[in-house]
């Protein structure tokens, strides 16, 4: 008989499977030491060189996140952004203490803590991507990207709640329930990363991984004033993460600065054998990203303002005027910013059919591979409602479809071809760098109410990359971000230009909601 779901708040105590606790880890909890050091807003270098001097340990630095969590996730605000806690945390922290006093550190990543989006395979924890279906699967490896960063000598604090099935751009699941945003309670974070993005947003780790099918990445990441990459299709593997279209899929993470974005992609991007659209990544990966860390990036640049994806509603005005403002800044940092047009863009962007036909064969394919998955394809969570209920025709949709050898899927595939030339030649044609233009053209809604103003097809549906970085704040305190898009494989320059608006205007302030807490040491 289905289960029915018409409670969401019903569903918070869902929100761990048995023996994998939320909060309360053994030896993790309660206020950090006494000593002067304050991770609220630390970036990955700051950690670091504390930790090298000594002033604070790794184990320290997870105690003092948890409890930053105890205090903000499930109290106080009660942003709602962990769906577990790795209970091995403080211990895999501790050893990696060891490890540093033995034989230095690993690199960057010893010893850092992240957070997880719980649509990637974590062993020890449940891959439950936000449904209750999927409550007791159990990974039996990592996901690719999880084991390059366990390599680093990176501490994964847990796993964070996504927009069900990672397909929804506000972060309600039906395991997780409603994640909020740090910088308004009352509004949603973004999605599906929304979770990663507001534990980020709210200093919950240093920096956290999502994944962006159509903006899932970006779209949290621009209402959590974080910088998110969605790379070139093939830069980063997506084995292991589940999956929503092998075709638009891709994962990475999300972060506080561009600085602390190159540390993670370091360390996550390269070749998968068991992700074939990664074989071809090796030629175009630099050794570092860090090289392209250049405040003076914009001076010189070429960029093409994409208005019509500026304003398109009266609801855009308050991300347009930032936009504006943007602009303003990207000339005054040493850039020319020139009209873009794309010809037949509305039609070009006007299809979901890819994702929404892939879903329940990528989906299914991936439960068939994990041994023990609680539930064996889309139909079966469909038969028996586990699923939010305002998700049901979306699903059907996606589970009504008996083939992808039909014109329309072909036609959808072809249109991705002529949507990434279209863009690849107007690049070529303005000679520019990348086109700009808001990631969002409107803050993040309130809970419960529709969000409009979403750009994430143009990146999404041509494979080409973007990234966005913090563009300001609205008059109602809300994050905006600014988008960039280049020609494939062009992440270096996009890092570039990022980092030196960034630099020049630096937008992102911490959330008031989550302010430093309280130590021994300052009281």
């Amino acid at each position: 008989m289905p289960t029915s779901l018409t409670a969401i708040g019903s569903l918070s105590s869902l929100r761990f499977t048995a023996g994998f606790l939320l909060l309360g880890v053994a030896g993790c909890g309660g206020a950090p030491p006494p000593d002067p050091f304050e991770v609220a807003e630390a970036s990955i270098a700051d950690l670091q060189a504390a930790m090298e001097a000594g002033v604070v340990t790794s184990e320290q630095l997870v105690e003092r996140y948890l409890a930053r969590i105890e205090a903000y996730d499930e109290a106080g605000p009660a942003l709602n952004t962990i769906i577990a806690l790795n209970p091995d945390a403080a211990e895999t922290a501790r050893a990696l203490d060891v490890e540093r006093r033995e034989s230095g550190a690993r690199g960057p990543l010893h010893g850092i803590p992240l957070l997880i989006k719980d649509n990637y395979d974590m062993v020890g924890l449940p891959t439950t991507n936000g449904s209750i279906a999927m409550a007791g699967l159990l990974p039996p490896d990592d996901a690719y990207q999880v084991r390059r960063l366990r390599e680093a000598g990176a501490v994964l604090l847990g796993k964070t709640n996504l927009h069900e099935f990672a397909r929804g751009i506000t972060t309600i699941s039906s395991i997780g329930g409603q994640t909020l945003n740090p910088y308004d309670p009352l509004r949603n974070p973004g999605g599906s990363s929304g979770g990663t993005a507001a534990g980020v947003a709210a200093s919950f780790a240093a920096a956290g991984m999502g994944s962006d099918t159509c903006g899932s990445i970006r779209i949290p990441s621009a209402h959590n004033s974080l910088v998110g990459l969605r790379g070139t299709e093939g830069l980063s593997s997506r084995d292991g993460v589940v999956p929503i279209s092998h075709t638009q899929d891709i994962a990475g993470p999300l972060a506080r600065s561009v600085t602390d974005l190159v540390v993670l992609l370091d360390g996550t991007v390269g070749t998968d054998p068991d992700d074939p659209v990664t074989l071809d990544a090796g030629r175009h990966i630099p050794e570092t990203y860090a090289t392209s860390l250049d405040a003076d990036g914009l001076r010189g640049a070429r960029l093409g303002l994409l208005s019509y994806l500026v304003r398109q509603d009266p609801a855009d005005d308050p991300a347009g005027e930032l936009m504006d403002a943007a602009v303003a800044d990207l000339e005054r940092l040493g850039a020319e910013v020139v009209a873009a047009e794309i010809e037949g863009l509305a039609y070009l962007l006007d299809t979901y059919v890819v994702l929404s036909h892939e879903f329940k064969f990528d989906l299914d394919a991936y439960l068939a591979a994990t041994p023990g998955a609680p539930v064996s394809s889309l139909a079966q969570i469909i038969a028996e409602g586990l699923h939010l209920p305002d998700t049901r025709e979306r699903l059907e949709n996606s589970n009504s479809v008996e083939s992808l050898d039909t014109d329309e899927y072909r036609e959808a595939i072809a249109r991705r071809t002529v949507l990434s030339n279209a863009v690849v030649e107007v690049l070529d044609v303005l000679e520019i760098d990348a086109l700009i233009y808001p990631t969002m053209r409107q803050q993040a809604a309130p809970v419960g109410e529709r969000q409009g103003g979403d750009n994430c097809r143009l990146s999404a549906q041509s494979g080409l990359p973007a990234i966005t970085v913090p563009a300001g704040f609205t008059a109602d305190g809300m994050p905006i971000g600014l988008e960039m898009l280049g020609r494939p494989w062009t992440e270096p320059r996009l890092i570039e230009l990022a980092y030196a608006f960034e630099q020049g205007t630096w937008h992102r302030r911490a959330p008031a909601t989550t302010p430093p807490l309280a130590t021994p040491s300052s009281n």
